[in-house]
């Protein structure tokens, strides 16, 4: 079992406070959940670039526009809709299959092999799960890559979601309620702050994986719903003390 000591909050947090039942919760986890792209591998494989600029090339082709308004549309949806998909299916009722074979027919020779997440993840108590808008290729191609597939029980992808995209709550309640997943004996791990939100509503613990990027960070400077943050995560669960 974890202990209960508590893991303190990065200086990543300007508003971070201390929050003595985060340490106790971890130590009673069952259930992990974890997000794939930006969090299971650095965010500076820069994965991301490679689907944005495929989005980028779909939307073109499919409305027949320039690579500029074909950019400008997608970050429309984007801001509209939670994700450039939700916001073409809704808009222009679009295969989502279709689209999404497209976007993540992607390069992953950037992405390496982690002996260090593998290890990490092998001493940590509980079940594992991938909970994703992306797809289960996707997860199954990123986790082969890291060589950790073999931790994880399940994908929760956007499929499964019924297309409604994180940080959309009835998703996240299905998933609870599909694996049996006790919120107070659960963590979900995500490199999106504002995703973390309906996680921490449903009486999960929280684990941001900080990036660079400007939709990383808490919306508003509102941080209320992280409770540890893990700027390296394989470090942070290696170093969480297990029985």
């Amino acid at each position: 079992m974890i202990s209960t000591a508590q893991i303190p909050l990065s200086a990543a947090l300007p508003n971070a406070r201390s929050r003595p039942l985060s340490g106790a919760a971890l130590a009673r986890a069952e259930t992990w959940l974890f997000d794939l792209d930006n969090t299971l591998y650095p965010a500076d494989c820069n994965l991301f670039a490679q689907i944005d600029r495929r989005m980028g090339e779909f939307i073109a082709r499919l409305f027949d526009i320039a690579p500029e308004e074909a950019k400008s549309r997608q970050k429309a949806f984007f801001h509209a809709h939670g994700t450039t998909l939700r916001g073409l299916m809704v808009e222009h009722g679009i295969d989502p299959a279709e689209f999404l074979d497209y976007v993540h027919d992607i390069d992953l020779t950037v992405v390496c092999e982690s002996p260090a997440l593998h290890a990490a993840l092998t001493r940590l108590p509980g079940r594992k799960i991938i909970y994703t808008n992306g797809t289960v290729a996707h997860a199954t191609r990123v986790l082969d890559k890291l060589g950790v597939a073999a931790h994880f029980e399940t994908v929760f992808d956007i499929a499964a979601s019924d297309f409604l995209p994180k940080p959309e709550e009835a998703p996240f309640r299905k998933l609870l309620e599909r694996h049996g997943i006790a919120p107070a004996r659960a963590v979900m791990v995500e490199d999106m702050a504002r995703n973390l939100k309906p996680a921490a509503a449903l009486g999960l613990t929280t684990i941001w994986v900080p990036t660079t990027a400007a939709w990383s960070k808490p919306d508003d400077g509102d941080d209320s719903h992280i409770h540890h943050v893990a700027p390296d995560l394989a470090a942070f669960l290696a170093a969480l003390p297990v029985d």
